[in-house]
């Protein structure tokens, strides 16, 4: 169903109709407006730019239109060009995406309005704060409206790392299921606005690109590419040339109106977020060939092994278009299994399915050396079969290893079609350690969701403990096979561990579980500089490796602290805790104290007690630059600063259930100030905010912070930025009533994370920046530690005991910055007028009509009609709205539709104001509420204004129903 876009041309205040929208009868087939060829989809602005350099080659040489469903707008994070922060935030960087891919012909990017929160690595949190079945309704709706061919984005394994990465994969692997299925949101298959399921034909989701031969330097750049994997591969060059040349006068010193390869364009595009510490590109690019590991396909495609593979159109072959082995364009044909998982020497059945305007011909399987397999089998003429055939491996297949299974239809008339697709042999008796938290529910997902995704890999197997403690390792014994399986259970152990048996019995009948558990104990209290340890797990049969994370420990004292600066004797009678260990951006080091170690060897550290209901923190920081210094308003985004964070997990529980940060407690401090003193924020936690100062949101009353840092008084690097003394002192006090739960004094979460930024000035400036550019340092120091609260440090408190009543469930988490709703966005809503997808992916409407639009005297009149009631929002824009520039040139011949990528003087590359009028472009914006019947209301104009929209003035409407459904309306203004 396409929505008709209200383009009405005004000239002597006239005003063209708008037609109703016809009823639907038929078959939904999208339009030229609204079709997408390759559809990807990511989580963030930013994370899609990969998708450039690609789309712009398929779009020039071969037709084809991309398209980006973007979940969120990254409201979430923080900003490094301006002041703007949430759904003010959000509308800057959807216009940075789009310049992103404006000149690559991607031009629609569906943005889903999920709120976008704190960085973690939960998918289980991430569905949590993006209402996960409403997402995947809006994914599956925007599917069947723009029926893409191939759709591409992250893997939704937990390699993602970022939990929106991670559900962002996952709702590609289900919104394809659920565009197909009939039984999946149904409403959407029928009334006016009927859609019809759709199948995408090629998925790219996680696919290894690992492999070698091809080439960067010519044509065909996949061409004697051979993978390492079994996942096929297909590649594009971008060497070749864009229709965007270089100005005159360019940094690059590249001849004026030569033409800029696409790379290049590709390059200039991923730098263009300046709100995410992005610099514009001053580079000059040669040629790459990106590669995407396929994962799934139900067409005909040809193998790596074959010279057609190599070609730069090769991922459309059997999508857009027809597959060189000859079958017609719409052929479906893929392989299934009886089952993902098999055992040495036991059978199987593959099924081949073909779809389409069959011949007859017959199917032949190949399978790996040593297997074997029936067949060839015939297939009937027609436009159905399915062909099956028992597969036995060979009795020593290797395990714990996927094996690909080939298929070749070939008709009576010599066309043929190829496909592929895995099982993984495992031992016959699996032992693998007991998962819990987010890689339990991965593993899950995996069995109740997406089967199909087993390819990928299930979860790792990785466990923490604390220094010198015991914990039980439960390993899982699963029979595979048809027969009893008996034997042992053993643990590989490294240096410094003990455990209570050597091994232990396993009896377990065909398609059973039983569970054995070791007790573990680490005999060394002291932390290695190692943290992370491999503990092999062996069944008679095969193996797996547990990563078991060791982390530090203390007990905290009974004190009373005063917080003045400074660590009164028997203020902290505890022990000093090392936060001098890097566990992010050691490049970044530009001397010993950077690197928490001072050159007389004092290096950064904490002491910790308590007293009655709360904690005290004496922390002693090593540093030898004073970065920025912050604004009351940009007391967020420690990490874009000088800052200190302290972690707590009240119960030492948030990762086991499955809320990670979001159940915990963290303080963001800045040493120092532009007003002087420190100020503190709460980030990815249960309560995110400010803090302090005038901006308190009293979401951490009671807490206390004394700095010895001294501003030096000026952001620019003109002036000497050390600190007095080689660092500053932190003393910070933090009611226990602040925690999201009562704490358990024997098992408290703990961490202390220093961050150090140094110059952030930009190249050819000497203002420092607000950006992050930091060396993180840890007391428990791994790779993304400020996401895992299982990997933080462990921390007792003799004597204390809550108050009674203190809740020990955490409050649902609350994250102060909420998401930009597309029906605000005037890019949003021009492009839901131009391509009739509803605005969001949302439920659409055609209750609200407009009547009339014109310009009289200084303003704008509008009468509309409508059938219920809403929110009816204006918007008056001028000038080229679909990408505003986001740097500044000195170019003076870098016009549209190049849009200032390029430089031509070092200072280059500033970002033009932004807020509160969109770079100028936004003139005027009104809402009216509206009920039913007509409605007529006015927009007054300045003179100014009024002359704005002399420069391609469009009048942009949204509409919002009471029950949310949404409409769109683009009107141009002559």
């Amino acid at each position: 169903m396409k929505r008709i876009v209200g383009l009405l041309v005004l000239a002597l205040l006239a005003v063209l109709p708008v037609p109703a929208q016809a009823q639907q009868t038929k078959q939904y087939v999208a339009d030229a407006k609204t079709k997408i060829d390759v559809m990807g989809e990511w989580a963030h602005p930013d994370d899609d730019t990969s998708f450039i350099g690609p789309c712009g080659v398929w779009h020039q040489l071969y037709g084809v239109k991309c398209g980006v469903i973007m979940v969120t707008r990254g409201e979430g994070g923080g900003n490094a060009a301006g002041t703007e922060l949430g759904p003010d935030l959000g509308l800057r960087r959807e216009n940075e995406d789009r310049v992103a891919h404006y000149r690559s012909g991607t031009i629609d990017i569906f943005n889903l309005d999920r709120i976008d929160f704190f960085y973690n690595q939960s998918a289980p949190l991430t569905q949590y704060f993006w209402d996960e079945q409403e997402t995947l309704r809006r994914v599956t709706r925007v599917i069947r409206e723009t029926q893409p061919e191939v759709y591409i984005g992250f893997t939704p394994t937990l390699a993602a790392g970022h939990g929106n990465h991670q559900q962002a994969g996952r709702l590609i692997w289900e919104g394809v299921l659920a565009a197909a299925d009939p039984n999946m949101f149904p409403e959407q298959l029928t009334g006016p606005h009927a859609l019809s399921t759709w199948q995408v034909k090629k998925v790219f989701s996680g696919g290894s690109t690992a492999g070698t031969g091809g080439t960067t330097t010519s044509a065909n750049c996949t061409t004697g590419f051979t993978p390492s994997g079994l996942d096929p591969v297909a590649g594009v060059w971008t060497g070749y040339n864009s229709p965007y040349t270089w100005p005159a006068g360019n940094s690059q010193g590249q001849p004026a109106g030569t033409p800029k390869i696409w790379q290049q364009v590709a390059d200039e595009g991923r730098a263009a977020y300046p709100t995410q510490s992005r610099l514009m590109y001053k580079g000059v690019s040669a040629p790459a060939c990106p590669r995407f590991g396929m994962t799934e396909s139900f067409v005909p495609f040809q193998p790596n092994s074959s010279p057609a593979a190599g070609r730069d159109d090769a991922i459309l072959f059997g999508a857009t278009k027809p597959d060189p082995g000859g079958l017609p364009l719409g052929t479906l044909e893929y392989l299934t299994f009886s089952r993902f998982y098999n055992v040495a020497g036991e059978p199987f059945q593959a099924t081949l399915h073909l779809r389409g305007k069959l011949a007859e011909g017959n199917v032949q399987l190949t399978v790996p050396a040593g297997w074997t397999v029936d067949g060839p089998k015939p297939v009937p003429a027609g436009s159905s079969a399915d062909v099956t055939f028992t597969v036995t491996p060979a009795a020593n297949a290797t395990v714990d290893q996927n094996a690909k299974i080939s298929a070749l239809y070939t008709t009576g008339k010599h066309a043929t079609g190829y496909t592929e697709n895995v099982v993984r042999i495992v031992s016959a008796a699996e032992g693998r350690f007991q998962r819990w938290g987010n890689w339990l529910e991965y593993d899950q997902w995996l069995e109740k969701t997406a089967p199909q995704a087993d390819r990928l890999g299930r979860s790792q197997a990785i466990q923490s403990m604390g220094i010198g403690q015991t914990i039980d390792v439960p390993v899982v014994v699963h029979n595979w096979s048809t027969k009893q399986q008996t034997g042992a259970v053993s643990l590989d152990l490294p240096a410094d561990f003990t455990v209570d048996s050597n091994s232990k019995p396993y009896d377990v009948a065909p398609g059973a579980d039983v569970t054995v558990t070791f007790k573990l104990t680490n005999t060394d209290t002291t932390l290695p500089a190692q943290q992370n340890v491999s503990i092999p797990i062996r069944t008679a049969t095969g193996s797996e490796t547990l990563t078991l994370t060791l982390v530090p420990t203390t007990v905290i004292p009974q004190a009373t602290p005063v917080v003045d600066g400074t660590a009164e004797p028997g203020e902290y009678p505890g022990p000093t805790l090392d936060l001098g260990r890097i566990w992010q951006g050691a490049s970044g080091c530009t001397g010993v104290d950077d690197c928490g170690v001072s050159a007389t060897g004092e290096g950064s550290t904490a002491k910790v007690s308590w007293s009655d209901d709360a904690l005290y923190f004496f922390i002693h920081i090593r540093d030898d630059y004073q970065s920025y210094a912050v604004t009351p308003a940009e007391c967020v985004g420690h990490w874009q600063a000088d800052s200190v964070e302290i972690l707590l997990d009240p119960r030492g529980t948030a990762s086991q259930d499955l809320k990670d940060t979001a159940n915990t407690f963290k303080l963001g401090i800045f040493p120092f100030t532009q007003s002087g003193g420190p100020c503190w924020e709460r980030d990815a936690d249960n309560h995110q905010g400010y803090s302090s100062g005038a901006l308190d949101t009293g979401n951490a009353p009671g807490v206390q912070v004394a700095s010895t840092a001294q501003w030096v008084g000026s952001n620019q690097t003109t002036v000497p930025h050390a600190y007095a003394g080689g660092g500053y002192d932190l003393e910070v006090k933090i009611p226990l009533a602040d925690l999201p739960a009562a704490v358990d004094p024997s098992h408290l979460g703990l961490n202390i994370t220093p961050y150090d930024n140094d110059d952030t000035s930009a190249p050819g400036t000497t203002t420092l920046r607000h950006i992050d550019m930091s060396t993180r340092l840890g007391w428990s120091a791994l790779g993304s530690v400020q996401s895992d609260p299982y990997r933080w440090g462990i921390a007792t408190l003799p004597g204390y005991t809550p108050p009674a009543g203190r809740p020990t469930t955490p409050a649902p988490p609350d994250v102060s910055n909420p998401n930009l709703n597309g029906a605000l966005s005037p890019q949003t809503i021009a492009q839901s007028a131009r391509n009739g997808v509803p605005i969001s992916g949302r439920v659409p409407t055609g209750d609200l009509s407009i009547q009339y639009a014109g310009l009289s005297g200084n303003a704008v009149q509008l009468v509309t009609s409508s059938k219920g009631s809403g929110t009816a929002r204006a918007f008056l824009t001028s000038g080229e709205l679909a990408a505003i520039p986001v740097w500044t040139t000195s170019c003076t011949s870098d016009p549209a539709p190049d849009y200032g990528f390029t430089p031509c003087a070092i200072t280059d590359g500033a970002t033009p104001p932004w807020s509160p009028d969109m770079s100028g472009h936004l003139v005027k914006q009104a809402t009216q509420q509206v009920t039913r019947g007509v409605q007529h209301w006015t927009i007054p104009l300045t003179a100014a204004q009024r002359q704005q929209l002399k420069d391609r003035g469009h009048l942009l409407v949204s509409y919002e129903t009471t029950r949310n459904e949404v409409q769109a309306f683009d009107i141009r203004i002559a």
